[in-house]
């Protein structure tokens, strides 16, 4: 009898960890995600070593951090190396079907490799990806379900609620929201709507008919309606799969590419800044009958981790070029030790950083200055202060030219490795800012 586990890979665009219930939200954002983290292993933290969307999943697809792949922005001339190790294409080796739900192949074709369906419902949108629903996504992944319940199958879906726009359906509307979005006595934007980015944005969905919004914590509660919406659209994709009799058949990986800071550092409702609304994502694994059920994991995780990870559980081998490490015997609980003591992360998107996180500090080295006047070099003591208010780069600056140094040697040796002398972070530079005519 075959014991690989189906595998059932779930992604949600730009949802961070802090805005789930499972994780401490007190807003009730997501019952079915919660309820799954109930029945499996919840892992308290999980890091992204790159952002945004195109870098991070690279990274998911490859487990390498994207110094060595070299995907480090959206607007990128590089192509991800057939050299590069990619999950679905192991797993459709190892005679999984494997099919991805999703629109990424649309922007990179190395998304669409190793899978032999790839069913992309954003061709039917002007908008692309950004007009994909829930029920856009699960009315396709449902009857492949039902299609392939007897083969082995890695099923990959790609939900982007709650990705801005923050448009949730009418229905979700009258969730977390008090008072009036548009009160003129409300001044809690106006430093964003004096920002170029909030120059930009203010003919956008940020404009209702009664007029501009003025109130931040309005739009807080659109992203967790939306987060509210995408979680039915889980309940109901895991309802189907368990109907079907695939619980204890089917490993069930829950986790997404990147946060979203709301007024986080002055960094209103976007995806960059290297704090940890933005870097600490959601990861819930479940495999019913096989894993323990409601427990948690505090060891610290990052993306790469996951496809290893993945690839053990199926019974394979690991390719060397895989720099993540497989966490399934944390998962399984034959081992309690594991995990990093420190995660380097990376953005190319306004900004051009690196960060070097441990258990205590958090250590930000800008590469170009920021669209926010912050300091080229931050220092956070997460312990002391783990929202990331008060930089300490001063006060410690022992500490903080220590990481620094182990930052700079750790990005020199793996440039040397492979043969790279430029900073990748320019060499293509602030990339998003390059790529957009707002401040032409």
């Amino acid at each position: 009898m075959d014991m690989r586990p189906n595998i059932l890979l779930i992604s949600i665009d730009s949802l961070g960890a802090n805005h789930l219930g499972c994780y401490g939200y007190q807003r009730p954002t997501s019952p079915h995600m919660d309820a799954l983290a109930a029945q499996g292993v919840l892992c308290e933290r999980l890091l992204c070593p790159a952002i945004p969307t195109l870098p991070s999943y690279t990274t998911l697809y490859t487990g390498q951090h994207p110094i060595t792949h070299g995907i480090v922005s959206h607007p990128c001339d590089n192509n991800l190396g057939r050299q590069a190790p990619f999950l679905p294409w192991f797993l459709l080796q190892a005679g999984y079907t494997t099919c991805a739900v999703d629109s990424l192949m649309r922007s990179r074709l190395w998304f669409g490799r190793g899978y032999e369906f790839y069913i992309d419902p954003s061709i039917r949108h002007t908008l692309l990806y950004l007009a994909v629903t829930c029920e856009d996504l699960n009315a396709r992944a449902i009857p492949w379900l039902r299609a392939h319940v007897s083969e082995p199958f890695f099923l990959f879906i790609h939900y982007w609620d709650p990705h801005w726009p923050f448009n949730p359906p009418e229905r979700y509307r009258h969730l977390y929201c008090q008072g009036d979005p548009t009160d003129p006595d409300n001044h809690s934007l106006d430093a964003w709507w004096k920002h170029p980015l909030g120059v930009a944005a203010r003919d956008t969905w940020l404009r209702t008919a009664d007029g501009l919004i003025t109130d931040a914590e309005y739009v807080t509660a659109l992203y967790d309606q939306e987060v509210r919406y995408v979680d039915d659209g889980v309940g109901q994709l895991i309802k189907a799969l368990d109907e079907l009799g695939l619980a204890e058949k089917t490993l069930v990986v829950l986790t997404g590419d990147h946060g979203e800071s709301m007024t986080e550092h002055g960094i209103y409702f976007e995806h960059h800044g290297l704090y940890d609304c933005t870097l600490h994502v959601p990861l819930i694994v479940r495999w019913t009958e096989h894993l323990p059920s409601g427990v948690c994991l505090p060891h610290t995780l990052q993306v790469s981790d996951i496809a290893p990870t993945l690839l053990e559980a199926a019974g394979l081998s690991v390719p060397t070029a895989m720099e993540g490490r497989s966490f399934w015997r944390l998962l399984t609980g034959e081992e309690q030790v594991g995990g990093h003591e420190r995660v380097i992360s990376l953005e190319c998107t306004w900004q051009a950083k690196w960060s070097l996180r441990t258990d205590q500090y958090k250590f930000i080295l800008a590469r170009q200055p920021d669209l926010y006047g912050n300091s080229p070099r931050e220092l956070y003591d997460l312990e002391a202060d783990p929202l990331e208010k008060h930089n300490i780069v001063t006060q410690r600056s022992e500490i903080a030219a220590a990481m620094e140094a182990e930052l700079e040697g750790w990005i020199a040796d793996r440039l040397q490795a492979s043969g790279r002398e430029e900073d990748p972070l320019l060499t293509h530079g602030v990339s998003l800012r390059r790529a957009s005519a707002i401040f032409d």
